[in-house]
């Protein structure tokens, strides 16, 4: 059987002026055209080639040499090459751009930049791209608690936290609690893992084991008091919102870096201020 969206290897079964045509055997009814294009000259009734399946212009299913960026169901980073009044159309290594209808867009997307998204068929059983990869990520990764690892991050949600596709391609969270910080829909960032849940998913954190971070976490107030010229005007009691903007790091992780300076004698806490000694 023919399978749309996916890569095929094929025999060729009839040589026609305008390409070859194949099928799984010689005598099967289901046949697919390649394009006289791409047929090596050498072509003969019988051999056997590896190609993609996908649907032409005009919908019919065609054959091609070429490798698509990701097959169907599959997730690749790939280029907005237009935005048009249905959506925005990527470039997915074919010659037939994939459409990226607006309401698959986590964001609106401009010409030129680069999208992680996953290839589905729409209810027309034509191929399109979408942003919403959750469903489309594995849960098979190879690694383990506290490995580092690289990931895209595809979705925000306030009450969750950070969605992640590790390697593009497996299904990574950052927590809520452990999210301090900016994060943006398309943005690559590198994170350890802090847990494999029993269904495969992976915790994650921005952050570095705890006794590695506080040190980080330190010599960042210490930065942050110097810019302050050595008096820093609050002190351990201020917001969350105010720390995580000044310093980008949670308030639990603010008062343990204040704790490690304070135990090396490098700061004197007072109720509204800390001081660098």
């Amino acid at each position: 059987m023919l399978q749309l969206g996916k890569r095929q290897e094929l025999t060729v079964v009839k040589r026609m002026k305008f390409g070859v045509y194949l099928a799984e055997g010689k005598d099967a009814e289901e046949r697919v055209l390649l394009p006289v294009k791409e047929v090596p000259d050498e072509t003969e009734i019988g051999d056997r080639m590896e190609v993609f399946l996908y649907l032409d212009s005009k919908d019919r299913m065609i054959a091609t040499r070429r490798e698509p960026y990701a097959e169907l169901g599959g997730i690749a980073v790939m280029e907005v090459k237009e935005v048009s009044n249905i959506g925005a159309f990527l470039d997915w290594g074919l010659e037939k751009d994939l459409l990226l209808p607006f309401k698959e867009q986590s964001r609106r997307v401009a010409q030129g930049e680069k999208v992680l998204a996953a290839v589905y068929l729409d209810k027309s059983r034509r191929f399109c791209a979408t942003m919403n990869v959750y469903e489309y990520l594995e849960t098979d990764s190879p690694y383990q608690k506290d490995d580092r690892v690289t990931g895209t991050i595809y979705e925000t949600e306030g009450n969750f936290g950070v969605f992640v596709a590790v390697d593009n391609r497996y299904s990574g969270l950052i927590p809520k609690r452990e999210a301090a910080g900016s994060y943006r829909i398309g943005d690559t960032i590198q994170v350890r893992v802090t847990a494999v849940k029993p269904d495969g998913k992976l915790d994650l954190s921005p952050n570095e084991r705890v006794e590695v971070q506080m040190d980080k976490d330190a010599e960042l107030v210490m930065k942050v008091i110097e810019e302050y010229e050595g008096v820093l005007p609050f002190g351990e009691k201020v917001s969350p919102e105010i720390i995580k903007r000044e310093f980008g790091i949670s308030k639990a992780a603010f008062k343990r870096a204040v704790g490690r300076l304070y135990k090396q004698g490098r700061i004197q806490i007072m109720e509204n201020r800390i001081k660098k000694l």
